[in-house]
Formats: C-alpha cells, sequence, structure tokens
C-alpha cells in the first residue's frame, strides 16, 4: 500500500532512495529531508550519483528501492512541480526550435495535451525572457546562441513553469561571467518565493557563499547541513578520498570535470 504522509510544504524527502545502473550502485539508501525554500549545493566526485539523484527526482530515472515524496505526497502526483535544468552536454542542440518555443515547454504541464498556449502562459513566458536577459532573442533559434545563452534559454524555460522546486545540474560549469551573475540573481530571486532550490556544483566556494545547505555524497550521503558542517576534512576526505592532497594546512580537491578542465578546491577546515 502506498503511504500518503501529511500535507506539509516543508517536505521534500529522499527516503532510503537506492538507483541501479546494470550490477552498480549510483545511489544507495539516500535519505535526506529538504527544508522548504532551502538552497541546496549537491557536491560530490565525478560518478557521485549526483545527476542520477535529480534525474530520480524528476522521473527520468526508477527506484530500485525507497521513495520521494513532495509535499507529503509520492514522486509522481504532483503536476509539473519540479523544473529540471540539465547539464548543457546533455542536449541536442541542433533541434531546429526558436528561443521562444523552448521557453514556452515550461509551461505544457499546464496546458495538457493539444491545448494552445493563452494569455497567461505567453505573460509567464515574456517575464521569464525579460528576467534572463534574453528577451532580444526570443526568436532566434537555439541552435545559433552561445553556449551561455542556451545556458539562460533553460534557465527562463523553469522560471516559466513556475515550480516549487528547481533541480539545476552543474549551470555554473562552463558559463560565462554574465551566464553565472544571472544565475545567481535568479537563485536569489526565487529565495523570496520561497522555491526550493538543489544545484550541483565542483566550486565549494560557492556552495559556502550562495546556499543555505550542502549535501556531499558519494553514491551513499557523506554529509548534509550547513556548509559549515559539511565542508570538514573528515566529510571532504571520505567524499573525494584519493582526489584529496593538503598543501600548506589547506585541503584541497583536484577532480577532472570533463573536457580536462580540473577544478582546485580550497578550504579552512575543508
Amino acid at each position: 500500500m502506498n503511504q500518503t504522509l501529511p500535507i506539509d510544504p516543508a517536505r521534500l524527502e529522499f527516503r532510503n532512495v537506492s538507483v541501479r545502473y546494470g550490477s552498480r550502485h549510483a545511489l544507495e539508501d539516500v535519505s535526506i529531508l529538504v527544508p522548504h525554500g532551502a538552497r541546496v549545493a549537491v557536491v560530490g566526485p565525478n560518478g557521485a550519483g549526483k545527476s542520477t539523484l535529480f534525474k530520480t527526482l524528476v522521473g527520468l530515472l526508477p527506484l530500485e528501492t525507497g521513495s520521494i515524496y513532495i509535499h507529503g505526497r509520492l514522486l509522481g502526483h504532483h503536476l509539473d512541480c519540479v523544473a529540471y535544468v540539465p547539464q548543457r552536454e546533455e542536449v541536442d542542440w541542433r533541434f531546429p526550435v526558436t528561443v521562444r518555443d523552448v521557453v514556452m515547454m515550461g509551461r505544457y504541464g499546464r496546458l495538457g495535451l493539444l491545448k494552445q498556449p493563452g494569455q497567461p502562459d505567453r505573460i509567464a513566458v515574456d517575464r521569464a525572457l525579460q528576467q534572463m536577459e534574453i528577451d532580444h532573442l526570443s526568436d532566434r533559434s537555439i541552435q545559433d546562441l552561445s553556449g551561455g545563452q542556451q545556458q539562460r534559454v533553460f534557465l527562463a524555460r523553469a522560471l516559466a513553469q513556475q515550480p516549487h522546486i528547481l533541480v539545476m545540474d552543474e549551470p555554473f560549469n562552463g558559463v560565462d561571467a554574465i551566464t553565472r551573475d544571472a544565475t545567481l540573481r535568479l537563485l536569489k530571486d526565487l529565495t523570496t518565493r520561497d522555491v526550493t532550490m538543489m544545484i550541483s556544483t565542483h566550486d565549494f566556494s560557492l556552495a559556502r557563499e550562495h546556499f543555505d545547505m550542502v549535501l556531499l555524497i558519494n553514491r551513499k550521503v557523506i554529509a548534509f547541513g550547513s556548509p559549515a558542517e559539511v565542508f570538514t576534512t573528515e566529510h571532504v576526505s571520505l567524499a573525494f578520498q584519493s582526489q584529496m592532497m593538503v598543501i600548506d594546512g589547506s585541503l584541497v580537491v583536484d577532480q577532472c570535470c570533463g573536457d580536462d578542465e580540473h577544478t582546485h578546491v580550497h578550504g579552512g577546515d575543508a
């Protein structure tokens, strides 16, 4: 029997979640409770399960075991509640659609099958385009944009969806300063709207400065709490293992983030 918890806006819960690729666990027994409106940085080495966690939350991957609850109800009982911004590398940008078309996709869950966008949908799309400062690109083909512009289009699509929960997979990786700043402004704005955010990043400093909580994972939960609670030498060494070293009394994590781009993460305790 499916268990239904009391309706509670403070509840985004992963309960004993495990996900498997063939014979290998990508996530194993993950249990966390994310407060409503929290900004959570998801940190871990490559292959730690960060993308798997997000894809499971939006229903793109099946659970092996465990449950996910949103507002006290099992995953799958909500209409367009979670917006997902994937890594740019996972998107086929050759598809011939305009920027406005892509952003309007954020409204499809509200429209239903075969319904045409109405005035509220067009207003939501216009606002999202303006907020991400790409309204002047609305009629351009998505494939003709720069990487940073494409990222802002996907952020605008998520905004147009008007989600309760926003999930972004490595939105700061390889983008220009304009897109980085626009993304950080978006995080601040969504905090005032009590939108819960889970965002993966390799940047410890960014996680410390801009996020309320940090989830440190390596297939299993290593630590979950405030940045000060999570970024300790013990926790980071458990997560990153051989990628960790100590130089001049500071912890340094050196990991390859694709395309031979290396991330050096420094810290005091971590």
